[in-house]
Protein backbone atom coordinates (compact mmCIF):
# COMPACT_ATOMS: atom_id res chain seq x y z
CA UNK A 1 0.00 0.00 0.00
CA UNK A 2 1.24 3.89 -0.61
CA UNK A 3 -0.11 7.07 0.26
CA UNK A 4 0.45 10.38 -1.84
CA UNK A 5 1.48 13.40 0.46
CA UNK A 6 0.31 16.83 0.13
CA UNK A 7 4.16 17.53 -1.67
CA UNK A 8 4.12 14.16 -3.94
CA UNK A 9 5.95 12.59 -1.54
CA UNK A 10 4.73 8.46 -1.55
CA UNK A 11 4.94 6.89 1.51
CA UNK A 12 4.96 2.69 1.51
CA UNK A 13 2.46 1.30 4.25
CA UNK A 14 2.27 -1.95 5.44
CA UNK A 15 -0.93 -3.71 6.84
CA UNK A 16 -1.76 -6.15 9.74
CA UNK A 17 -5.24 -6.38 9.17
CA UNK A 18 -6.99 -7.33 12.43
CA UNK A 19 -8.55 -10.70 13.19
CA UNK A 20 -12.08 -10.67 13.55
CA UNK A 21 -14.14 -7.71 13.94
CA UNK A 22 -11.68 -4.64 14.16
CA UNK A 23 -12.09 -3.34 17.18
CA UNK A 24 -9.21 -0.38 16.80
CA UNK A 25 -6.58 1.34 14.73
CA UNK A 26 -2.90 2.44 15.06
CA UNK A 27 -0.97 4.08 12.73
CA UNK A 28 2.63 2.74 13.91
CA UNK A 29 5.62 5.50 13.30
CA UNK A 30 8.94 3.65 13.71
CA UNK A 31 12.53 4.27 15.10
CA UNK A 32 15.83 5.84 13.30
CA UNK A 33 17.41 3.35 10.21
CA UNK A 34 14.14 1.04 10.71
CA UNK A 35 11.33 0.73 8.36
CA UNK A 36 7.65 -0.78 7.75
CA UNK A 37 8.99 -4.04 8.78
CA UNK A 38 9.61 -2.64 12.55
CA UNK A 39 6.17 -4.45 13.72
CA UNK A 40 6.48 -7.50 12.51
CA UNK A 41 6.66 -9.01 16.03
CA UNK A 42 4.12 -7.07 17.72
CA UNK A 43 1.38 -6.38 14.98
CA UNK A 44 0.23 -10.22 14.74
CA UNK A 45 -0.33 -10.28 18.40
CA UNK A 46 -2.14 -6.16 18.56
CA UNK A 47 -4.09 -8.23 15.32
CA UNK A 48 -5.41 -11.16 17.19
CA UNK A 49 -6.56 -9.07 19.80
CA UNK A 50 -8.73 -6.95 17.43
CA UNK A 51 -6.06 -3.94 16.53
CA UNK A 52 -5.37 -3.45 12.92
CA UNK A 53 -1.75 -2.13 12.81
CA UNK A 54 -0.95 0.93 9.93
CA UNK A 55 2.61 1.25 9.52
CA UNK A 56 4.32 3.74 6.99
CA UNK A 57 7.78 4.11 6.30
CA UNK A 58 8.99 7.39 7.64
CA UNK A 59 10.51 10.01 5.41
CA UNK A 60 14.33 9.37 4.57
CA UNK A 61 14.02 5.44 6.22
CA UNK A 62 12.63 2.31 4.71
CA UNK A 63 11.92 2.55 1.16
CA UNK A 64 10.99 6.11 0.64
CA UNK A 65 12.55 8.03 -2.57
CA UNK A 66 14.82 10.19 0.08
CA UNK A 67 16.09 6.96 1.46
CA UNK A 68 19.09 8.17 3.45
CA UNK A 69 18.89 11.66 3.36
CA UNK A 70 16.94 14.10 6.58
CA UNK A 71 14.12 16.38 5.56
CA UNK A 72 13.22 18.56 8.76
CA UNK A 73 11.26 17.92 12.07
CA UNK A 74 8.17 19.79 10.64
CA UNK A 75 7.99 17.90 7.53
CA UNK A 76 7.98 14.65 9.68
CA UNK A 77 5.27 15.84 11.81
CA UNK A 78 3.10 16.74 8.94
CA UNK A 79 3.89 13.48 7.35
CA UNK A 80 2.30 11.62 10.62
CA UNK A 81 -0.90 14.01 10.50
CA UNK A 82 -1.44 13.31 7.10
CA UNK A 83 -1.06 10.03 7.14
CA UNK A 84 -3.35 10.48 10.39
CA UNK A 85 -5.91 11.98 8.90
CA UNK A 86 -5.89 9.69 5.35
CA UNK A 87 -6.56 6.52 8.20
CA UNK A 88 -9.43 8.39 10.08
CA UNK A 89 -11.03 9.13 6.61
CA UNK A 90 -11.19 5.30 5.76
CA UNK A 91 -12.61 4.45 9.11
CA UNK A 92 -14.03 7.26 11.01
CA UNK A 93 -16.33 4.62 13.44
CA UNK A 94 -12.95 3.25 14.70
CA UNK A 95 -10.84 4.50 17.83
CA UNK A 96 -7.45 5.65 15.92
CA UNK A 97 -4.31 5.59 17.82
CA UNK A 98 -1.00 6.78 17.43
CA UNK A 99 2.11 4.66 17.88
CA UNK A 100 6.29 6.13 17.96
CA UNK A 101 8.90 4.11 18.65
CA UNK A 102 12.45 5.65 19.65
CA UNK A 103 12.66 8.17 17.09
CA UNK A 104 9.12 7.45 15.64
CA UNK A 105 7.96 8.26 19.23
CA UNK A 106 9.46 11.77 19.41
CA UNK A 107 7.07 12.44 16.18
CA UNK A 108 4.66 11.08 17.81
CA UNK A 109 4.84 13.41 20.79
CA UNK A 110 5.54 16.62 18.73
CA UNK A 111 2.30 15.63 16.94
CA UNK A 112 0.44 15.26 20.31
CA UNK A 113 1.04 18.85 21.09
CA UNK A 114 -1.00 19.71 18.46
CA UNK A 115 -3.21 17.00 16.66
CA UNK A 116 -6.06 16.32 13.86
CA UNK A 117 -8.98 17.46 15.35
CA UNK A 118 -11.15 14.31 15.95
CA UNK A 119 -8.96 11.83 14.84
CA UNK A 120 -6.74 10.61 17.51
CA UNK A 121 -8.12 8.92 20.77
CA UNK A 122 -4.51 8.66 22.12
CA UNK A 123 -0.72 8.41 21.66
CA UNK A 124 1.42 5.63 22.45
CA UNK A 125 5.76 5.92 22.87
CA UNK A 126 7.63 3.05 22.97
CA UNK A 127 11.30 4.00 24.43
CA UNK A 128 10.40 7.62 23.09
CA UNK A 129 14.01 9.45 21.43
CA UNK A 130 13.69 12.14 23.79
CA UNK A 131 17.20 13.93 24.73
CA UNK A 132 18.54 17.20 25.18
CA UNK A 133 22.16 17.13 24.47
CA UNK A 134 24.47 19.02 26.39
CA UNK A 135 25.30 22.68 24.84
CA UNK A 136 28.90 21.54 23.79
CA UNK A 137 27.45 18.47 22.31
CA UNK A 138 25.02 20.40 19.93
CA UNK A 139 28.17 22.80 18.81
CA UNK A 140 30.29 20.09 18.23
CA UNK A 141 27.75 18.33 16.00
CA UNK A 142 26.39 21.89 14.49
CA UNK A 143 30.20 22.77 13.19
CA UNK A 144 30.74 19.40 11.62
CA UNK A 145 28.01 19.33 10.09
CA UNK A 146 28.60 22.78 8.62
CA UNK A 147 32.03 21.19 7.61
CA UNK A 148 31.47 17.80 6.21
CA UNK A 149 27.35 16.77 6.50
CA UNK A 150 27.74 13.75 3.98
CA UNK A 151 29.95 11.86 6.42
CA UNK A 152 28.99 8.28 7.13
CA UNK A 153 28.64 6.42 10.28
CA UNK A 154 27.80 3.13 11.19
CA UNK A 155 27.35 1.63 14.59
CA UNK A 156 30.93 0.95 15.08
CA UNK A 157 31.71 4.34 15.40
CA UNK A 158 29.36 4.72 18.60
CA UNK A 159 31.88 3.44 21.40
CA UNK A 160 31.13 1.31 23.88
CA UNK A 161 28.32 -1.70 23.78
CA UNK A 162 24.96 -0.54 23.22
CA UNK A 163 22.31 -3.87 23.21
CA UNK A 164 19.17 -2.41 21.32
CA UNK A 165 17.41 -6.14 21.96
CA UNK A 166 17.94 -9.36 23.83
CA UNK A 167 16.48 -10.87 21.14
CA UNK A 168 19.17 -12.86 18.90
CA UNK A 169 16.38 -13.66 15.80
CA UNK A 170 15.43 -9.55 15.84
CA UNK A 171 18.58 -8.84 15.30
CA UNK A 172 18.72 -11.15 12.78
CA UNK A 173 16.21 -9.65 10.84
CA UNK A 174 17.17 -6.33 11.32
CA UNK A 175 20.72 -7.18 10.31
CA UNK A 176 19.53 -8.70 6.64
CA UNK A 177 16.31 -6.86 6.48
CA UNK A 178 16.87 -4.69 2.89
CA UNK A 179 15.03 -1.81 4.03
CA UNK A 180 17.23 -1.09 7.31
CA UNK A 181 19.52 1.92 6.97
CA UNK A 182 23.32 0.66 8.56
CA UNK A 183 24.73 4.00 7.43
CA UNK A 184 24.02 7.42 8.21
CA UNK A 185 25.13 10.68 6.94
CA UNK A 186 26.16 13.39 9.68
CA UNK A 187 23.61 15.61 8.84
CA UNK A 188 20.89 12.72 8.96
CA UNK A 189 22.71 12.24 12.89
CA UNK A 190 22.34 15.99 13.45
CA UNK A 191 18.15 15.76 11.97
CA UNK A 192 17.81 13.28 14.67
CA UNK A 193 19.56 15.29 18.13
CA UNK A 194 17.27 18.32 16.80
CA UNK A 195 14.40 16.26 16.73
CA UNK A 196 14.71 14.44 20.19
CA UNK A 197 15.53 17.93 22.01
CA UNK A 198 11.86 18.97 19.95
CA UNK A 199 10.50 16.28 21.73
CA UNK A 200 11.84 16.75 25.31
CA UNK A 201 11.03 20.40 25.04
CA UNK A 202 7.14 18.88 24.20
CA UNK A 203 6.34 16.88 27.20
CA UNK A 204 4.05 19.23 29.00
CA UNK A 205 2.48 20.08 26.49
CA UNK A 206 0.97 17.10 25.16
CA UNK A 207 -3.14 16.83 24.68
CA UNK A 208 -4.46 13.27 24.24
CA UNK A 209 -4.25 10.20 26.85
CA UNK A 210 -0.90 9.27 26.39
CA UNK A 211 0.66 5.85 27.30
CA UNK A 212 4.66 5.61 27.75
CA UNK A 213 6.31 2.33 27.97
CA UNK A 214 10.55 1.91 28.75
CA UNK A 215 12.72 -0.61 29.52
CA UNK A 216 14.98 -0.27 32.55
CA UNK A 217 17.67 -1.89 30.14
CA UNK A 218 17.44 0.70 28.20
CA UNK A 219 21.08 1.47 26.49
CA UNK A 220 20.27 3.90 23.74
CA UNK A 221 18.23 6.14 26.06
CA UNK A 222 19.76 6.18 29.29
CA UNK A 223 17.55 6.40 32.45
CA UNK A 224 18.37 10.42 33.06
CA UNK A 225 16.32 12.18 29.98
CA UNK A 226 13.67 9.41 30.00
CA UNK A 227 12.76 10.54 33.73
CA UNK A 228 13.06 14.20 33.52
CA UNK A 229 10.35 12.83 30.22
CA UNK A 230 8.08 11.39 32.55
CA UNK A 231 8.53 14.46 35.09
CA UNK A 232 7.37 16.87 32.42
CA UNK A 233 4.43 15.12 31.40
CA UNK A 234 0.76 15.77 32.05
CA UNK A 235 -0.08 14.14 35.74
CA UNK A 236 -2.92 12.05 33.63
CA UNK A 237 0.07 10.06 31.22
CA UNK A 238 0.44 6.60 31.71
CA UNK A 239 3.85 5.42 32.52
CA UNK A 240 4.57 1.99 32.02
CA UNK A 241 8.36 0.11 33.39
CA UNK A 242 8.87 -2.74 31.39
CA UNK A 243 12.32 -4.73 34.01
CA UNK A 244 14.74 -6.22 32.02
CA UNK A 245 13.49 -4.39 28.76
CA UNK A 246 15.89 -2.92 26.13
CA UNK A 247 15.26 0.20 23.62
CA UNK A 248 13.15 -2.30 20.82
CA UNK A 249 10.75 -3.19 23.85
CA UNK A 250 8.66 -4.94 21.24
CA UNK A 251 11.18 -7.01 19.98
CA UNK A 252 12.60 -8.46 23.18
CA UNK A 253 12.35 -11.97 24.37
CA UNK A 254 9.62 -10.85 26.49
CA UNK A 255 8.46 -8.56 24.08
CA UNK A 256 4.97 -10.00 24.26
CA UNK A 257 4.37 -8.51 27.92
CA UNK A 258 4.50 -4.76 26.55
CA UNK A 259 3.03 -5.61 23.40
CA UNK A 260 0.02 -6.59 25.75
CA UNK A 261 -0.08 -3.70 28.10
CA UNK A 262 -0.65 -1.79 24.66
CA UNK A 263 -3.36 -4.12 23.72
CA UNK A 264 -4.71 -4.11 27.44
CA UNK A 265 -4.38 -0.10 27.24
CA UNK A 266 -6.61 0.18 24.29
CA UNK A 267 -9.45 -1.82 24.94
CA UNK A 268 -9.35 -1.17 28.79
CA UNK A 269 -8.11 1.98 29.63
CA UNK A 270 -8.96 2.20 33.09
CA UNK A 271 -7.69 -1.11 33.97
CA UNK A 272 -4.43 -1.69 35.56
CA UNK A 273 -1.47 -2.78 33.00
CA UNK A 274 -1.21 -6.75 32.73
CA UNK A 275 2.32 -7.04 32.89
CA UNK A 276 2.40 -4.76 36.33
CA UNK A 277 4.30 -2.01 34.42
CA UNK A 278 2.11 0.73 36.08
CA UNK A 279 3.54 -0.70 40.17
CA UNK A 280 7.23 -0.93 38.50
CA UNK A 281 6.97 2.70 36.86
CA UNK A 282 5.84 4.26 40.15
CA UNK A 283 8.60 2.78 42.47
CA UNK A 284 11.11 3.36 39.54
CA UNK A 285 10.68 7.06 39.24
CA UNK A 286 10.58 6.95 43.40
CA UNK A 287 14.02 5.60 42.97
CA UNK A 288 15.14 8.59 41.36
CA UNK A 289 16.31 7.48 38.02
CA UNK A 290 17.55 11.53 37.06
CA UNK A 291 19.40 11.63 39.89
CA UNK A 292 22.45 10.11 38.05
CA UNK A 293 24.01 12.09 35.04
CA UNK A 294 24.21 9.50 31.57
Amino acid sequence: MHLALSDGTDAPMRVWPAIGRPRALVLALHGFGDSRDAWEFSAPQLAAAGIETIAPDLRGFGETDSRGHWSSTARMVQDAREEMEWVHSRHPDLPLYLMGESMGGAVATLLATAPPRDAISGVILISPAIWRFDLFSRLVLDGLDVIAPDWVFTGAHVPGEHIATNNLAALRRLYFDPLTLHEFRLDTLRGLVRLMASGQNAASHVRLPLLVLYGDQDQMIPAPPMAAFWKRLPASARRDLIPGGHHLLLRDRNGRNATSDIASWILYPDHFLPSGGDIAAAAWMAGDPGHFAP
